[in-house]
């Protein structure tokens, strides 16, 4: 699974690193969100792709791959 993430589109609610603090993380200078790594470990799937669905600005998108 690989990640994009909007720092444009971002509001800063943080509601994706409470739901996978693994993968998100807050800019501490503006509360955006920062990708911890290029592609998070496979056993965050399932709470990365509810960060992404609970993000109200949609700033986060799961990149379409061969991955299931």
């Amino acid at each position: 699974m690989k990640l994009s993430v909007d720092r444009e589109r971002c509001i800063g609610v943080g509601m994706c690193v409470l739901t996978a603090p693994e993968v998100f993380d807050q800019d501490p200078d503006d509360g955006k969100v920062m990708l911890l790594g290029p592609a998070p470990p496979a056993e965050a799937a399932v709470t990365t792709r509810q960060a992404a669905y609970v993000c109200p600005s949609g700033a986060i998108t799961i990149v379409p791959g061969d991955e299931p």
